[in-house]
């Protein structure tokens, strides 16, 4: 039988290039889900919750904290892009996070993601920079960018 865990493992193992070294280990999401206050939202194709043995098509990992919310993780199967899984799922997330009492939520990514265009499309605002964050395998260095977005 197929559990949530499986779902969010099988879309991160297609949507993150291997290149930028983003995509977590099945432990380090396990870990993570441990605590109180880590949450996940999964979509399938449709948008909806998938149910018995369907898989996910995309995915969220958020952490809460008193007021807040930040985006770890988003995540859509690239053979199922373009059809507005992205946004649905950073609506859901901040639909779940004003639900939880956040006021704000944040995400961070790095300057050179195409997906800032989808978060300046849902309300997200550059807020922050933290040069030479991410480093690559090469040791490339590549610039962190936070975006915030007021519930």
């Amino acid at each position: 039988m197929i559990d949530d865990l499986d779902r969010i493992m099988a879309v991160m193992e297609t949507a993150f290039e291997p290149h930028w070294g983003e995509a977590w280990n099945r432990r380090q999401v396990s870990d993570s889900l441990r605590f109180p206050n880590t949450y996940y939202r999964l979509v399938d194709q449709a948008g909806a919750t998938p149910e018995g043995e369907m898989p996910a098509a995309g995915f969220t990992l958020v952490r809460a904290a008193p007021g807040e919310e930040e985006l770890l993780l988003i995540a859509v199967d690239p053979d199922c892009r373009g059809h507005g899984l992205g946004g649905e799922l950073l609506r859901l997330f901040a639909e779940d996070a004003r639900t939880r009492g956040a006021e704000k939520v944040f995400l961070e990514m790095r300057s050179n993601n195409p997906a800032q265009s989808l978060y300046l499309a849902n309300g997200f605002e550059p807020i922050g920079r933290r040069r030479d964050y991410y480093r690559l395998s090469d040791g490339t260095r590549i610039d962190a960018i936070t975006f915030g977005k007021t519930l």
